[in-house]
């Protein structure tokens, strides 16, 4: 997996591409989260637009992240999920506990 951070309107979108699994992508983006927490961030989106997999250990990588947000007085939402990662959010029941846009300024304005 690679990560892309960049500010839109205020809010850190984390753009992440590949395969989300455990592993060294855990850490880093739990590594990513946590110093921008650290640095007073509290708004942020996964943009999972070139997420192609996700697996049991990926979702862990995800509810924690938005533990660790939601710990710091933020919140974390995902963006542009593509049909298969949609389904997984669903069958798995994650698509209740994040807020989830199919447009990546949909989710940015959310924080207005």
């Amino acid at each position: 997996m690679k990560l892309n951070q960049i500010d839109k309107d205020g809010v850190t979108v984390i753009e992440l591409k590949g395969k989300l699994m455990g592993g060294p992508d855990a850490v880093e983006l739990h590594e990513t989260l946590h110093g921008l927490v650290e640095k007073d961030v509290k708004n942020f989106v996964l943009d999972l637009k070139d997420v192609d997999w996700i697996n049991s250990s990926g979702l862990g990588i995800l509810i924690s992240g938005l533990t660790t947000v939601r710990n710091s007085g933020g919140d974390l939402c995902l963006a542009q999920a593509g049909d298969k990662i949609k389904n997984i959010l669903t069958i798995t029941k994650l698509s209740s506990v994040f807020n989830s846009f199919d447009l990546l300024d949909d989710a940015v304005a959310s924080f207005k």
